[in-house]
């Protein structure tokens, strides 16, 4: 514990410490998402252990309470409904949250339904809320399968919604293997994507 609050109020400093320089608060957050995907491929290779993992998620989540007001548009001009979560057999979020703050603060509408989302759920969401756009994150490479099947019953309700998946592994041949139409790893470029397709 002594070790997490150590860890914590250092990144704390460094993060304010580059606000008080002049960074952008959205340069730290890609620093901080960089720092976080490391953490995750070390998990994935045996360096890190799910401890560790963990405490990295609870430091990233300590900074973002001090960049969250300064990221979000509350003079953005509203554009439409995206609705958001995590596959079904996947309970991570910290990629997911940071991607939904993003959206809220570029005057997007975003329902967020959390993590371990059954695939019913996807599709009454999209229905319910017309929405022309869903974002799927994933960080575990066994629910790839629940995310094909969630954009297959997606595509069987003949909903015209583009998807789109994210995650620290996510690339083109993951996208093109579960019918995705968009594939994102940063949480900025989840922003640039839903702009194409609200034309913003």
């Amino acid at each position: 514990m002594r070790v997490l609050v150590a860890c914590e109020q250092l990144v704390a400093g460094l993060v304010k410490e580059r606000l008080d320089s002049g960074v952008s608060p959205l340069e730290i957050v890609n620093s901080l998402q960089q720092g976080m995907a490391e953490a995750g491929n070390r998990f994935e290779t045996g360096e890190y252990f799910l401890g560790e993992l963990i405490m990295c998620g609870e430091i990233m989540q300590d900074s973002m309470t001090i960049l969250e007001p300064l990221l979000s548009g509350s003079n953005a001009e509203y554009k439409g409904n995206i609705v958001m979560g995590t596959v079904k057999g996947d309970i991570h979020d910290l990629g997911k949250n940071i991607v939904v703050m993003l959206l809220k603060g570029s005057g997007y509408n975003v329902i967020d339904l959390g993590v371990d989302v059954p695939i019913a759920k996807f599709v009454e969401a999209i229905k319910e809320f017309n929405a022309p756009m869903v974002g799927m994150s994933v960080l575990l490479t066994g629910c790839q399968e629940s995310m094909k099947e969630t954009i297959d019953e997606i595509r069987a309700a003949g909903l015209d919604t583009k998807v789109l998946i994210g995650g620290n592994y996510i690339d083109d041949v993951v996208r093109d293997y579960v019918g995705a139409d968009y594939s994102a790893q940063a949480a900025t470029e989840g922003v640039r994507i839903a702009n194409i397709i609200f034309g913003a």
